[in-house]
């Protein structure tokens, strides 16, 4: 059996290089101007993982239920997950209306607030978010999830799209029975040949970290990290106490830790810190879940429904941001206030995936629903929203697959003796090497040699 690979050879190491080298680039007077054009490989590499996800959630889904056979059971699971997902929502968005009341951090602002208010190219972008928020009701937002057409959805990348038909399709491929055998097992080879493309893309991966964070830190500059540090330091720290405090006991409930948890998907989350979208960590994290022992039509289900109706993260950033902007404005906002603003949030943040932009654009439909806080002060946050995204991507990245473990758990479709040999790195069959993304199950050696017992 062969030993843990040297580190300079794992991805994470890479990743943490390119997003390190980004940020000196960024920084350093000279090179701002050639950091600013790398903007290109963070963007290349965002497309590339988008181009497979589409694909790999119609693969995982139809098969995981088409195998499944029992319809009951696919229910069962949609249930247990939107019942998980609107508990984890209200408890992200308390913690944040709490955090933001003790910390204050918009308080003292009124001379800088009223300066970016006035400033029309600010208020220009801020009209351009509010426009597209305008189309983000709770109505437009459910009907979105039925395509116009199953090219549409996957052209456009659709995940909430892409899961309904793939949950149709595998239904009624399911209630065909023996007869549709052979179209399944050709989708099932259809789904590990894309697994290993994504194999293949997580070669760029620390070239799109490196140059979206290049990218991001010479254009924002330290000065717009400095104006804005304490919000940004209370979104973080009150991340970190949702994953640690919140995520660390629905871990102990469930029967794993949640720091060998964290340390099993360490590549995903320095992956998300360095492209700030959790989307590129998708496939890896499907395909680790189902290698950590839980059940592929769980995991199918349940992981994508994550990235629209679980984001533990972006709930954080909506209060916090909400409740700053208006204490940067002088808006009272007595318990009353608060507690509506509270229910708006519950229902708009369940679209603020549905949008490129998401999060910045779901806060603006808030405040437009609201009514009390100024849509305008939202230059206040355009500068340093990119900087937040980080930690809103990585907390719904860690959100969404415990969700998915604890969901499995609850249906009897988890492995635990599997789960918990995999993130203590005793099994050897399926632990040494994540970056040949432990593809459904097979045999190590039909893996690359790297990791040849």
């Amino acid at each position: 059996m062969s030993g843990h690979k040297a580190i300079y050879k794992s991805l994470y190491f890479w990743v943490i290089m390119g997003i390190v080298v980004g940020i000196v680039l960024g920084l350093v007077p000279a090179t701002k101007g050639f950091a600013e054009s790398m903007q290109p490989f963070g963007t290349a590499f965002i497309r590339m993982v988008k181009m497979i996800i589409a694909p790999i959630i119609f693969c995982t889904v139809v098969t995981g239920i088409a195998k499944m056979g029992d319809m009951g059971k696919v229910g069962r699971v949609g249930i247990k997950c939107m019942l998980y997902f609107w508990s984890m929502t209200l408890f992200a968005l308390a913690i944040g209306l709490v955090v933001v009341n003790l910390y204050k951090p918009g308080a003292g602002m009124d001379d800088y607030a009223a300066k970016m208010q006035a400033n029309q190219k600010e208020i220009a972008k801020v009209e351009d978010f509010a426009g597209k928020a305008k189309k983000m009701s709770t109505v437009d937002f459910l009907m979105n999830i039925v395509p116009t057409s199953v090219v549409d959805a996957f052209a456009k990348g659709e995940i909430l799209q892409v899961l309904f038909f793939s949950i149709l399709f595998g239904v009624g491929l399911a209630n065909i029975g023996d007869k549709a055998k052979n179209i399944v097992k050709i989708i099932d080879e259809f789904g590990r040949g894309l697994f290993k493309v994504v194999h293949y893309i997580m070669y760029f991966a620390p070239l799109g970290a490196f140059g979206a964070m290049a990218y991001v830190v010479s254009s924002q500059g330290h000065e717009a990290l400095l104006k804005l540090l304490y919000l940004m330091l209370g979104v973080y720290t009150t991340c970190i106490i949702f994953i640690f405090v919140v995520l660390a006991l629905v871990c102990k409930l469930a029967g794993f830790s949640l720091w060998r948890y964290l340390c099993y998907i360490k590549e995903e989350i320095l992956l998300v810190l360095g492209t700030s979208s959790s989307e590129a960590a998708l496939p890896r994290m499907m395909a680790k879940l189902e290698n950590a022992g839980a059940d592929k039509s769980v995991v199918g289900l349940c992981l994508p429904m994550g990235y629209s109706f679980n984001l533990d993260g972006t709930c954080i950033y909506l209060t916090m941001a909400a409740v700053f902007l208006a204490q940067a404005t002088n808006t009272p906002l007595d318990l009353s206030h608060q507690l509506y603003l509270l229910f708006v949030l519950l229902l708009t943040s369940k679209g603020a995936a549905a949008v490129t932009g998401g999060g910045f654009i779901t806060l603006a439909a808030t405040l437009q629903t609201v009514g009390t806080i100024p849509v305008a002060s939202l230059t206040l946050l355009l500068g340093v929203d990119r900087f937040m995204s980080e930690a809103r991507a990585i907390t719904n990245l860690i959100g969404n697959g415990i969700a998915t473990l604890v969901v499995a758990k609850w249906e009897g479709a988890l492995n635990e003796t599997k789960l918990q040999a995999v993130l203590s790195g005793n099994d050897d069959e399926y632990a040494d090497d994540p970056e040949d993304m432990l593809i459904l199950e097979e045999s190590a050696e039909s893996l690359p040699s790297s990791n040849s017992k």
